[in-house]
């Protein structure tokens, strides 16, 4: 009982010190849960709980996407889908180690099913874990650790801001599916006036991919700001330009399996085939891609568009990486209303890989129309439907995927705090 209450009144000092400066009693009940407020069956909690760090400041947020799904396939056999789902769940700490006020450690913490206990159930797993130090050079910072790749973080700020209900163009499933946002490494980040600069040097599968240590992934983001001004979509005008990419080693390894069959004879001398297969390693896909991006936003609208193509210059005989292919992106935004709270929104994929010799090519297309409603700085709904329109109505084959032709009607509750 004593622990329950003391982490308790932790969570609720770290939560409310101010409150707590002020002289607010605590109570108890039987269960261990604590109020402010005195009642029936609630003891005065006597005992002031202290919390203590040895970093100067610590910095506590968190994000959550809490949505309903209900998925409609183009497929008359194929029954609906529906779906209450909880997309993000983070929890995030800032730790102010050092004399610069801008140099600390994070970590962020996000929700994910785990299929280890059930389907349904909700595991806790590190989404980034890293040591930001800030001037190392002139107007450059650097990430050290499980951190930010170049890419995502800008467009996910800056142009296609509805990560609640669906990725970016090279990290979407339906799309291009080339890189996830964080991965082991360090990064620079270059910031000026009239041009960003990320560079970094990683593992190259991601923080969820399993690794193939054969190889590293120098990627990169430079972006020119024409106007002079930066970001806040809802506040500032600006005129962006970028290029980006990632030049990924040794990707990850291609494996080749061979099946050998041959008979033998049991104990009451019957002759049986049986089979055995092996499976090797005959090398590493090299994938590298190239995007181009432009965005201009006003606070009343954004409009944006990209391009990207992606190649694998190994040289395995008839191996084409399932990342390699070419598309693009365009995205518009709508605002309306006193601090812009009302908004319409809408976004276009189109992704075609590229296909090993004989193979049929094809497009995969992800189609986005919504609207958003800014209940306050701290809660956002969106409602939208997505709609997968690919030539060859499911890529499972193609790329181990599941996404089948349809159209997914959501509502999405983005909490910030």
């Amino acid at each position: 009982m004593k622990k329950i209450v003391l982490s308790a009144i932790t969570t609720l000092a770290l939560g409310a010190t101010a409150a707590s400066a002020s002289g607010v009693q605590f109570y108890t009940d039987a269960n261990g849960q604590v109020f402010t407020q005195d009642a029936a069956g609630r003891t005065a909690i006597k005992t002031p709980t202290s919390v203590f760090s040895h970093a100067d400041k610590l910095k506590f947020d968190g994000q959550a996407f809490i949505g309903y799904k209900n998925t409609h396939y183009s497929d008359a056999t194929k029954e609906s889908d529906q779906d209450f789902e909880i997309r993000r769940g983070y929890f995030q700490l800032k730790a102010y180690l050092l004399d610069d006020p801008k140099s600390y450690y994070r970590v962020t913490f996000d929700l994910k099913n785990d299929s280890s206990f059930d389907t349904n159930s909700l595991a806790v797993r590190a989404k980034y874990a890293y040591l930001n130090l800030n001037e190392v050079l002139p107007a450059t910072s650097l990430e050290i650790g499980l951190a930010h790749r170049p890419w995502h973080d800008y467009e996910e700020h800056n142009s296609w801001l509805y990560r609640s209900i669906s990725e970016v163009l090279i990290e979407n499933h339906n799309s291009a599916h080339l890189s996830s946002s964080a991965d082991y490494g360090v990064m620079a980040k270059t910031r000026t006036k009239f041009l960003d600069a990320d560079i970094g040097v990683f593992n190259g599968e991601g923080y969820h991919g399993k690794q193939n240590s054969n190889g590293m992934s120098l990627e990169w983001r430079f972006t020119g700001h024409l106007l002079g001004t930066h970001g806040h979509p809802e506040k500032n005008t600006y005129l962006d330009a970028s290029f980006f990419g990632q030049l990924n080693q040794k990707h990850s390894a291609v494996t080749k399996s061979t099946t050998t069959s041959y008979d033998v004879n049991d104990t009451n001398g019957q002759t049986h085939t049986v089979s055995s297969t092996t499976t090797s390693n005959i090398g590493n896909d090299d994938l590298h891609f190239y995007g181009f991006h432009a965005v201009y936003n006003q606070p009343e609208f954004l409009v944006s568009a990209q391009y990207v193509t992606s190649e694998d210059t190994s040289d395995i005989a008839g191996r084409v990486s399932k990342g390699s292919g070419d598309g693009y992106s365009v995205n518009t935004e709508v605002r309306l209303g006193n601090d812009n709270q009302y908004k319409a929104f809408a976004k276009y994929d189109n992704w075609t890989p590229k296909e090993v010799a004989g193979a049929t090519e094809y497009t995969r297309k992800t189609e986005i129309i919504g609207a958003a409603w800014k209940q306050n700085k701290n809660v956002e709904w969106v409602a939208n439907a997505t709609i997968n329109d690919n030539d060859n109505n499911n890529y499972g084959s193609a790329t181990g995927g599941s996404t089948a032709n349809g159209t997914a009607y959501m509502v999405t509750a983005e909490i910030n705090f």
